[in-house]
C-alpha cells in the first residue's frame, strides 16, 4: 500500500500521464490524494517557517478545503462548459487526479531562507501547474493540452473572482 502510494507520488512528480488515469479510476485513492495535498501544504509550511509558524498550522486544513472546491470548479468548467466528446467524469475522479498533481509542491520544504523559498515556491507552482494540466487532460479525456490549460486558467479566474467577492462581503476589502 505504501509502496503504491510512493510510486504514484514519484510518477506524479515526473508528470506521468498514466498515473492520473490510474488514480482517477481508483476510488480507494481519494484519501491518498488528500494526504498528498496535506504533505504538499505541510512542506510549504516548513519551507516558509522562517516567516512564522501560523502558516504551518492553518495551511493543511485550508488546502483540503480549497482542493475540494477547486475540483468542483474545474469539474464545472471542464465538464459542463467545455467538454470533449469523450468527457465523462465525476468530481471525485477530478479530486483524486488534482490531489496527486500537487505532489511537486513537496519540494517547498527546501525553502529554508528567503532565496531558497522564492526558487522552490515559484518553481513548484509552475511544476504543479504542469501536473494539473496533464491531470485535467487525462481525467477529462481531452485531446489537447491547450484545452486543459485553458480550463485550468478559466477555473483559476472563477476561483479568484469568488474569493474576491467573499472578501468584499466579509471585510472592508
Amino acid at each position: 500500500m505504501i509502496k503504491l502510494f510512493l510510486n504514484r507520488i514519484f510518477r506524479s512528480i515526473k508528470i506521468d500521464p498514466e498515473v492520473f488515469d490510474e488514480v482517477q479510476k481508483d476510488k480507494n485513492a481519494t484519501i491518498s490524494a488528500g494526504i498528498v495535498v496535506v504533505l504538499s501544504s505541510l512542506a510549504a509550511g516548513i519551507g516558509a517557517s522562517h516567516l512564522g509558524m501560523v502558516n504551518f498550522f492553518l495551511a493543511p486544513g485550508l488546502s483540503l478545503v480549497t482542493w475540494f472546491v477547486w475540483a468542483y470548479i474545474v469539474y464545472f468548467v471542464g465538464v459542463k462548459l467545455f467538454p470533449d466528446l469523450k468527457t465523462k467524469t465525476t468530481h471525485m475522479a477530478l479530486l483524486r487526479s488534482i490531489g496527486f498533481s500537487s505532489a511537486p509542491g513537496m519540494i517547498r520544504i527546501l525553502g529554508f531562507n528567503q532565496d531558497l523559498m522564492t526558487v522552490t515556491f515559484v518553481g513548484s507552482a509552475f511544476w504543479m501547474l504542469a501536473c494539473m494540466v496533464v491531470a485535467v487532460k487525462q481525467t477529462l479525456n481531452y485531446k489537447s493540452l491547450w484545452k486543459a490549460l485553458g480550463v485550468v486558467i478559466i477555473a483559476w479566474f472563477v476561483q479568484a473572482f469568488v474569493l474576491i467577492i467573499i472578501l468584499a462581503l466579509t471585510t472592508n476589502f
